[in-house]
This record gives C-alpha cells, structure tokens and sequence, in this order.
C-alpha cells in the first residue's frame, strides 16, 4: 500500500505527546505517547477500524496537563510498545483496513501541521528511525476547511471542536477516550465537506509536504529575500554542517541553500547559523524550536533579517557562482595548504579513492584580492562517499604541512571569498597615524565604578535601542555617554558601554537590566570603572565573578593602559599605540624611538592646524583592539578623528627630536604553522644561530585572546631574513611544520 498525493482515501490521524498540547505541541520536545487514526475511503465514504496505540516513551515523567487532559498514567504506558513498533504496527493496520476498503493509497489528514513537521519527524530524527514515504505528504485540515468554508474563522484559530460547531457537528468529549473523539470528530467533519449541502464537493488535491533532505546551492546577493523567513540559531557545535542543522529542524522545509554557518574574524565557525525557510509559515513553526537540543546543547532561536541572511550566504563573484552550479554536491573544506600547493597537488593528495567532481574544475582555491592564496581551498564531491574518504585525510602531510579537512556549505564558500577578497592586504602595515581626541568625549580611566557593560545585544541594535532598554536611566547616562563597540570589520560585535553620572546610578541600572530582553535576545549589564572597561577593550573579560586581566600583552604594539587617551592642550597620541610601518617593528631600540618619535609627531599636530578634523556625533564608537596583526587603540572615527600624518610633518616631527623616523634597514619574517604553546624560547631556538633575541618576536593572537599559530620576527639585515626563509621553512618546531615568509 502507498501515500500518494492523488490518493483514493485518507488516514486521519492524531496523536499527543508527555507535554504541551493544542497550540504548543512539539514546542518542548516532549516526546510521542499516543497515535489515533482511522482510514476515509472519499469515495464511498466508508470507513476502517479506529484504531488506538500508546507508545512507551524513555521518559515516563507525563506533565500535568498531560494528565490531565489525556487521563494517561505513567503505569499503563509502561506496558506500550516504543514508536519503532507502533509505526510497524500503524503500517500493517492501515493496509490491512485499505485492503478491507478495496483501496490501494492513502494520504494522511491531521488536524494542524504540529503533529507530522514538530513531533514524528523531529522525534524519528533523534531516534534515527526512517519514516515511511507517508509521513512526507500530509492534508491540514484546518487548511482544507477554510477553503472549503472561507467564512469561517481563520487556519490559526481554528480547532477540532470549532470546525465541529461550524457544520452543527455535536462533540460529548465525557463519551469517548482523549485522541477517538478528536478522530470520530474529523471523519464527521471530512463527511460533511464531501457532501456540502450547497452542492460544491471539496476535493482532498493540494496536500502539505515535506522536504525528503535539504538541498544545497548557491545565493546571489541580488536575490530579494524575505526577512519573514530567516532566523539565527545560536549556541551549535563548532563542528557542525548545514545538514546538521537540517536534521535540528527536521520537518520544516528549508530553502534551497539556505543554511549560512556564520565564521568568527579568523575564517572559523562562531557556534551561530542563518537559516532560511520556504516561508514565513515554517519560519514561525521553527522558533518554536528554541532551546531544542542537538545532542547535549540547547540551540537559541531567533528571528533575524534577510539583508543579515544575504551578507553571510550572498556572493557576487562569478568564479564562486560557477563553482557552486553543480547541485547536489558534498562540499568540502581544506585547511593549511603549503602556498605552493597546485590543483595537481591537491587531487594527488586526495587520491583515487575520492575523486573530485569535474577534476581541477571541482576545485576553488581562495585567495587574496593580489591573487596571493590564503593556504584554503574547496573541493566537490559527487557523494556521501566520496566525501567520507577524503574525511579520512584529515591532518595529513601534503608537502611539509598537515592539511586540515572539514565539512563545508554553499554559504560559507562565499562568506570566506567574500571575507578574503574584501579585507586589505595584511602583510603591508599602514602608514602613522595621529588620533585626535576632542577633550569633552575622552573616556576617563579610575576605579570608580560609574560604567556598566552591555553584552549580547542584538547586531541589528542602535543607540535609540539601547536608550530604549534602559528606560528611565538614561536620564543618568552622562552627555555623550553610550559606546558601540564595532569588530575589526567596523561592526557591531554585540558589546556597549555606558558611562554613567555616578557608581549608584551604575549599580541600580545592572541591578534592574541584567538580562532584560532586547530584540528576543537576554542583554548582560555589568557594572564596571573606566579602568576595567579599557582592560575588557584589551582582551581581558568581566563579568558578575569580577575581573579577569587580558590574556595577553602585545611587545611593543599594545600600549600598557589606554590612560594615554589623554588630552592636553590639542592632540596627544599615545606612546606605543600608534599603528608603525612594518619596518618600524625591525630594531630592538624601536620603542623608545617610536615613543620619541610619536611625541614629537603629536607635537607638530598640536602646532599646526590639521587639514581634516572629525567630532564625534550623538554617541561614540569603540574598535575591539584585536586585529589579525596589531592592535588598534579603543576607539573609531567617530570618537576619534584620524588623520594620517602628512610627510612633512612627519619629517619635521622627526627632524626636531634628531630621532629617525624610520630605524636602520632589516626585514621582517612571519611565521606560520606554530604550535599554540610555542613561546619565545622555542622562537629562539628555532632560530639559533641567527643572533635573535626576545624583542624581535612577536607572537599574533586572535580576536579571543589566544595564540593563533603565527609570529613577525626582526631580522637585522635583509640577507639574514632571506637565509632563514631558505635554511629554515618547514622545519619542524614541537612536530609542526613552520612556514616563513618574507614580508
């Protein structure tokens, strides 16, 4: 016997769960403990046993209103069969009844869409049962009666017992069991739809249906989406793929490449996803699913916009868009590859064993915007098991380098080219710049604890949001007092600060704010002194437990305390904290000349009338210090107005301390492919013989504090630089192999 969508009867089905009921079904993931159906024939209106099966659940635990309104017991499920059973059973029973009727296909009518898309579907997901063909075709039948009945109240406030009262159908709910009145309620209903007083016979055509697997492919930024349809799951496995986060939403229909895994600012997964659906119906539906579990951890859903969904999935390259065009692909990501590495090199490594889609054609090397590639490359597979055995190869050698190999999607090939092709060029560092800060807006360090901290607020959050949070305290917020905090990328990264006009005022705004709602999402509010704020702006971390310092301190590049963001008398820039040229990192004196030389170029700013000033609008904005390669001080144009420093000025600044500029010629050596607790002495080491010592390292860290595998090195001459890059790249240092370029 089969489902068929030009079926010749219905199963009309009903079922309830050891949870909610009605309008919240499925919403708690409460699992399945009673099925009730009963075959239709639409033609002669005959109909099959009623049939009733409890289902044996992990959890016995029913809750309240569970019992109350089903009348089941913990005890008399015990004695059921579990769902892999009563689905075998359902099975037999339905063709056993079809076969009675003289009948071949079926097609199952529900009341609401809850019961197939947010409890069996769901439920088989995690038990890794494989419904039958049925369970993917459906009829609403609140659906189906308001077309039939258009006057009648509207699909979402319809029930069981209102469609009953609308054609005079009598319900005694004290007659029947809970789940054999609902059913002999719809089959009354079904009746009098097919023998319409009026003469107009409905016809069961049009059923709901669900998507068999998710389909993979590519997004145009072009493309107008539905911001209806889009929400951000947060919270997900670092390791996820966008077909787990399908099976996290079995049972509602995701759009055709519309899973975007969301990457941090060094190219990996966040732990967020945009997800969107085929419309705003099954959008809905899946916020019910927030703080469902995938595994161990509960997923946050929440809505989000289309113009979010398209700065993630959206690509305008058509190098990307022809490498996407093949559907139905299993696409894959690799990591680490040597610089040298070519198309040839990859499918050697890769081996007969997966071959890749179309040959070097399956293959989409990412690069920088001067065609310098970045070591990262995707590769498509034809199928699952392709893509399993090229799996395997993970972390092994090509050239001297392990190659890291992951599960990727559509959206995350054009977020990392889009990443990479719109970020300038890391290996040239700018020219000096000169921050000036009008003295009404400085950020004044202490211990006084009059700021409070805003973490986790909406990306899509502005000031007047923030006011709006705040209610009546913002009459307390000092003039000029609210600071965004923007990433590198210059947006918004989900952190504020506020300074108040004193610690009480501060003290009574975290008390009365801390995770209040904003947008759907619970903001974090701490109270915390100017000084804590500049250690959070450097990488330290404060929260209710207290303060915890940065994680690590830049040589050379970190200025020491931002109370150097002092004003006095015109523009101050503080020693250290000016962005160098790279040839200013080379000598080991470099920073007490970089701090004369600074001076002194705040001096002639000081003297001279700038050609470009900028003040700060209605509410300052803070830079995360954190970049790839140096740090920035806390602060953005919008606090700050920065003005490169114009070559004469320099030369003169320069000229009047009878400090270079510029220190002696040298070159610098990045490094690459470290172990994460390399330190200074195994630098040096690596390095013996070379004359090096602890100030020409510089060891990187990402945007969280850690080590990120990466350091500069000062060479004092450009021929010592070049040997090394020959001697030493790809040596091995802890059993990594270390890459060394010249920058």
């Amino acid at each position: 016997m089969t489902a068929s969508s030009h079926s010749d009867s219905l199963v009309v089905l009903f079922g309830a769960t050891a949870g909610a009921y009605g309008a919240k079904l499925g919403s708690d993931e409460r699992e399945l403990i009673l099925l009730v159906w009963q075959v239709v024939d639409l033609h002669s209106k005959k109909v099959g046993t009623l049939h009733k099966c409890l289902v044996k659940i992990d959890n016995l635990e029913l809750s309240d209103q569970c019992r109350e309104v089903t009348g089941l017991t913990p005890e008399g499920l015990s004695k059921a069969e579990p769902l892999d059973r009563v689905l075998q059973q359902f099975s037999q029973l339905v063709s056993s009844d079809l076969k009675a009727l003289g009948r071949s296909s079926y097609t199952f009518c529900t009341d609401g869409q809850l019961l197939i898309r947010q409890v069996l579907h769901p439920e088989a997901s995690k038990k890794n049962l494989l419904l039958s063909d049925c369970f993917y075709s459906f009829f609403d039948l609140r659906k189906e009666f308001h077309n039939c009945y258009p006057n009648s109240a509207s699909v979402k406030d319809q029930t069981i017992q209102s469609m009953a009262e609308c054609i005079g159908f009598r319900i005694d709910e004290t007659e029947e069991d809970f789940g054999v009145w609902q059913v002999k309620a719809m089959v009354a209903i079904i009746f009098n739809m097919l023998s319409d007083t009026r003469g107009a016979v409905h016809a069961f055509t049009d059923p709901e249906t669900v998507k068999y697997k998710y389909e993979t492919g590519p997004c145009s930024k072009s493309e107008t989406v539905d911001s209806e349809t889009v929400i951000r799951a947060r919270g997900l496995p670092w390791q996820s793929s966008d077909q787990d986060i399908a099976r996290f939403f079995k049972g509602l229909n995701i759009a055709k490449g519309g899973v975007a895994l969301c990457l941090n600012a060094q190219g990996r997964r966040n732990g967020e996803a945009l997800v969107r659906f085929v419309n705003s119906e099954q959008r809905d539906l899946a916020l019910e699913r927030h703080k469902h579990h995938m595994g161990s951890r509960y997923i946050e859903v929440y809505k989000a916009t289309g113009e979010e969904f398209l700065k993630i999935a959206g690509g305008t390259s058509n190098e990307v868009a022809q490498f996407l065009s093949k559907e139905n692909q299993v696409i894959i990501r690799m990591r680490g590859l040597p610089f040298t590495a070519t198309p040839e090199d990859v499918l050697g490594f890769l081996g007969p064993q997966c071959p890749v889609t179309g040959g070097k054609e399956g293959l989409l090397f990412v690069k920088y915007p001067d065609g310098r590639p970045t070591g990262d490359a995707f590769v498509l597979f034809a199928c699952e098991e392709y893509a399993q055995n090229a799996l395997k190869k993970h972390k092994e050698i090509l050239g001297k380098r392990y190659i890291e190999l992951f599960r990727s999607t559509a959206a995350e090939v054009q977020q990392v080219l889009n990443r990479y092709m719109s970020t300038p060029l890391i290996s040239t560092l700018p020219t000096p710049i000169i921050p000036v800060i009008p003295p009404p807006y400085t950020i004044a360090p202490g211990s006084v604890r009059d700021c409070v901290r805003l973490r986790g607020l909406p990306y899509t959050a502005r000031i007047d949001d923030i006011l709006e949070f705040m209610g009546d305290a913002t009459a307390d917020i000092k003039p000029h007092g609210v600071h965004m905090v923007l990433n590198q990328q210059g947006r918004p990264s989900g952190d504020a600060f506020i300074q108040m006009k004193s610690s009480d005022r501060a003290f009574l705004v975290a008390q009365k704010c801390h995770k209040k709602m904003m947008k759907d999402r619970y903001v974090e509010v701490f109270q915390c002194s100017g000084e804590e704020m500049n250690f959070v702006l450097m990488g330290g971390t404060l929260n209710r437990s207290g303060l915890s310092p940065p994680p690590c301190k830049l040589p050379c590049l970190s200025p020491p305390a931002y109370a150097a963001f002092q004003t006095a008398a015109g523009a101050v820039i503080p020693a250290e904290a000016a962005i160098y040229q790279s040839q200013a990192l080379l000598p080991s004196s470099r920073t007490q000349q970089a701090s004369a030389a600074a001076a002194a170029v705040a001096a002639a700013a000081a003297a001279a009338t700038p050609a470009v000033t900028y003040y700060p609008a209605q509410a300052a904005q803070l830079y995360m210090n954190y970049t790839a390669y140096y740090p920035s001080p806390p602060v953005s144009p919008t606090t700050v107005g920065y003005i490169t420093a114009p070559p004469a000025a320099v030369a003169a600044a320069a000229s009047a301390s009878h400090t270079p500029m510029l220190p002696q010629p040298g070159a610098l050596v990045r490094m690459q492919g470290l172990p994460y607790n390399a330190g200074m002495k195994e630098i040096l080491s690596f390095f013996q013989g070379y004359q090096l010592h602890a100030d020409s390292i510089l060891l990187l860290y990402n945007f969280s504090g850690q080590p990120s595998g990466e350091a500069l090195v000062t060479f004092p001459s450009l021929d010592s630089a070049k040997k090394a890059v020959a001697e030493r790249s790809g040596n091995l240092l802890g059993g990594h192999c270390v890459e060394l370029c010249l920058i």
